[in-house]
């Protein structure tokens, strides 16, 4: 399981000229599933973002001093098969390590509701859907963040 963890003002996802998940402060997650992915995996990654310190302290003295519980903020959950494109040969990617839509939707569900079960209100894009993903980045701080192998 791959995420690309960005701090937000605001994001939103819109399909079909509809706005579909939007949310204030908090994290956009671009959620990528591979093949070997597990709960396990959901798990470990829903309790690692909601505990992450990646907001300013209160009193402004450091930029990496607070969670997404601790500030309140809410997460929005995009599922991104591109996130395991390989594009090291040739001139297309390859996305054979993302994990078929029939794996991969359940376990984007899994993971949303783990992170509900944290305490982080989540919003969420649609799975499989064209989308348009649009974000204020604080800071910006993004990461990129890596489950731990099964």
């Amino acid at each position: 399981m791959r995420i690309v963890l960005q701090r937000v003002k605001c994001a939103s996802v819109t399909v079909d000229g509809r706005v579909v998940g939007a949310i204030e402060r908090g994290v956009l997650l671009l959620v990528g599933i591979a093949q070997d992915d597990t709960r396990e995996a959901a798990d470990w990654m829903a309790k690692k973002i909601a505990a992450l310190r990646i907001f300013p302290a209160l009193d402004g003295s450091s930029s990496f001093d607070r969670s997404l519980l601790e500030v309140g903020g809410a997460a929005l959950v995009v599922s991104q098969f591109t996130l395991f494109g390989d594009a090291r040969k040739g001139r297309r990617p390859d996305f054979t390590r993302a994990a078929r839509p029939e794996i991969a939707a359940p376990l984007i569900e899994y993971f949303c509701d783990a992170l509900r079960a944290q305490g982080v209100p989540v919003a969420q894009g649609v799975f499989g859907a064209d989308m348009l993903v649009e974000l204020a980045n604080d800071g910006p701080v993004t990461l990129i963040l890596d489950a731990p192998s099964p």
